[in-house]
Parts: C-alpha cells; sequence; structure tokens
C-alpha cells in the first residue's frame, strides 16, 4: 500500500493551479526534456520526467522507481497510469498549468494531504545518491 500511495503522490506532481510562472514554452509540452521536482514539508524530492512518446518515469522521495503512460484528456489535463513497479489498473487525470513551462512554480497536495511545491527545472535531473 506505502508503494501504491508512493507513485500516486509521485503522480500528483503535475497537480494544482499556477501561482508563479516564467517560462520560454508554456503548458505540458514544456515538460518534455525537462524535470518536475515536488518539495515535500519534510525537506525531501520527488521527480518526474515525461517522455513525448507518451511515457513518464519517477522517482519518489522514498527512493523508489516508477513508470508508465500519460495521455492528455480533454484541455490542460494529464492522466497517468502506472505500469510499474506494480501495474495500477486506473488512471489518474491531473490539471497542468496552461503556464506551467521551465521555471513554472506552483503549489499543490500530495495523496496523502501533504503540501508541496512543484517546480518545472530546466533539463533531465536526476536524484543524487545518499
Amino acid at each position: 500500500m506505502r508503494l501504491l500511495l508512493s507513485s500516486i503522490a509521485a503522480l500528483t506532481l503535475i497537480a494544482g493551479s499556477a501561482q508563479a510562472a516564467t517560462s520560454s514554452s508554456q503548458g505540458f509540452a514544456a515538460a518534455f526534456g525537462n524535470t518536475v521536482k515536488a518539495l515535500y514539508p519534510d525537506g525531501k524530492y520527488q521527480w518526474l520526467w515525461f517522455k513525448s512518446d507518451g511515457t513518464w518515469e519517477a522517482f519518489g522521495r522514498r527512493g523508489k522507481w516508477s513508470s508508465g503512460k500519460w495521455s492528455e484528456k480533454d484541455a490542460g489535463k494529464v492522466c497517468l497510469k502506472q505500469a510499474r513497479p506494480i501495474p495500477i489498473p486506473f488512471k489518474y487525470c491531473t490539471d497542468f498549468p496552461a503556464n506551467g513551462g521551465v521555471g513554472a512554480v506552483w503549489t499543490s497536495k500530495s495523496m496523502e494531504g501533504d503540501p508541496i511545491k512543484i517546480t518545472v527545472v530546466r533539463g533531465i535531473q536526476r536524484p543524487v545518491a545518499p
């Protein structure tokens, strides 16, 4: 259950409404080739990467990897379906701010209800091993 919640929490990285953005490209497409990071109250980050081929990969704040496929639903909604480490039989859909390009910062809540600060950063950043 903890793994499931951690994986789903990684999906919330793209949730929320934009509070501030300075961006060279706008919206969800700006996530391609960049990193979406969420900062939790405990000071730990989650990382999420989207590819234009419809796949995503994430590294959770508890040190677990997950991956799956994403799709767009309606304007501004992104849906994620986890395939690894365990397939999840449902899609999680959420908004991605229209001005959510590189440099965007907004707040949201994790699946556990914790407030998180989300940032789209330039390039592929990988977590550093402890």
